[in-house]
């Protein structure tokens, strides 16, 4: 089979929908541009245009045939194994160089089986989805991916006034993303990665601005949940050179069942790719959760603040703090790279200081207490009298970034 070189990417369920794919691919090639068509409808495809990839290869790339899909008519299932095998073909098209964006369409199934699809590619390659759920939240389907949604409006059904206009758009906005030009990687600046949260903005922002006088491009990436997934993946597509870790909330919220959880990988990825970091064991005095009536019942008694309406903050205790101050340094040991822990001793978050709502020294030096007892020898381990937000502080971790970044250097 002849693929052709960078072209644009269609996928969906053939076999329901082969109306509305037919005008996605025409809208596409009208606009100049090359189609790649990968089918991952279970029951049958269409005879309108030629498909690439038919849905026994789909299947086929997943450990599953096609045959077997349509004898156990089992949807779920279907729509797992479908999902997984268009992503590794996808991944693959990628890796071989054959396509430049991706579009995909389709309701709830189809919908599933293009994001998933969508997963192993890197940020920056267009990613499209027109679909019935655009409105829906699809966080995690989305995960930590670039993917642009667009309500389909009406079902993604047959072909009327209303889908024509937004697959056209569709298609025009694709054909567009895909020749956008970007810089180089000979201008590309030199950028690190940092973590903040609105408990650490003052540290961040003089952080920034410190580095930017150093000729750094600086990439914030706000603790939630998503901003610490995407920062991680992004550290693994090699997008930085060295991270800045002031904020490390997430995994108190992995410990405890918060919203804010970045999952178990957090604060891994800048060991593994073997790049200089510098992590602080900012608001880690903190869990997250929405409203005051969302916080689980096994917390009931603990202490509590409101951050605001939507957002309750718990206060970490000693005992959480000394397993988080051990699955932080022992994350940060196996760095091959020159790697630093600081501790902000006045405080680790802004409202952390003495008299303030958190304020809790007990629950501190267990944090800490961990920290030091489970740091390796070679990862460097810095004490600062003052709190986190303290511009003395923000000067400090910067100057040691910049020594770890001259270490590397010397190593390389």
């Amino acid at each position: 089979m002849s693929i052709p070189d960078k072209s644009i990417l269609i996928l969906g369920c053939f076999d329901t929908k082969g109306e509305v794919f037919s005008y996605l691919r025409q809208s596409i090639i009208a606009g100049g541009e090359s189609v790649i068509a990968i089918n991952t409808g279970v029951f049958g495809s269409t005879e309108a245009f030629p498909v690439e990839f038919e849905a026994d290869f789909v299947a086929e790339a997943a450990g599953d045939s096609i045959t077997a899909l349509r004898h156990h008519r089992d949807r779920g299932k279907a729509i797992d194994v479908m999902g997984r095998g268009a992503a590794r073909l996808v991944s693959q098209l990628f890796a071989d160089g054959k396509i430049k964006a991706v579009v995909g369409m389709g309701g709830g199934g189809g919908t599933y089986i293009a994001l998933s699809a969508m997963q192993g590619l890197p940020f920056g390659l267009p990613k499209v989805c027109l679909t019935t759920l655009a409105t829906k939240d699809l966080s995690r389907q989305i995960g930590d991916k670039d993917i642009m949604l667009i309500p389909s409006v009406v079902d993604v059904a047959g072909m009327n006034h209303i889908l024509r206009q937004l697959v056209a758009q569709a298609a025009a906005a694709v054909c567009a993303m895909a020749n956008v030009e970007t810089a180089g990687s000979d201008t590309k600046p030199r950028s690190i990665a940092i973590s903040m949260f609105g408990n650490t903005t003052a540290c961040v922002d003089k952080c920034t601005e410190l580095l930017a006088e150093a000729g750094f491009e600086v990439l914030a990436f706000h603790a939630t949940g998503v901003g610490g997934k995407t920062m991680e993946s992004l550290i693994r597509e090699g997008c930085f050179d060295a991270v800045l870790d002031i904020t490390t909330t997430e995994l108190a919220d992995d410990l405890c069942g918060g919203i804010c959880s970045a999952g178990p990988e957090r604060l891994t990825a800048a060991a593994d790719m073997g790049i200089p970091q510098i992590v602080v064991p900012g608001c880690m005095d903190m869990v997250n959760f929405a409203h005051l009536d969302t916080v689980p019942q096994a917390f009931a008694g603990r202490h509590l603040y409101s951050w605001a309406p939507d957002v309750t903050l718990m206060r970490t205790d000693e005992r959480e703090n000394a397993i988080l101050g051990e699955r932080l340094a022992k994350k940060v040991s196996a760095s091959p790279a020159p790697a630093a822990i600081v501790l902000p001793l006045r405080g680790i978050s802004q409202v952390a200081s003495e008299g303030g709502i958190f304020y809790h020294p007990a629950a501190d030096a267990a944090l800490f207490g961990a920290i030091r007892a489970h740091a390796a020898p070679h990862v460097t381990l810095l004490e600062a009298d003052t709190h986190i937000n303290d511009p003395v502080f923000a000067h400090l971790l910067v100057e040691t970034l910049l020594g770890l970044m001259a270490q590397q250097e010397t190593i390389n």
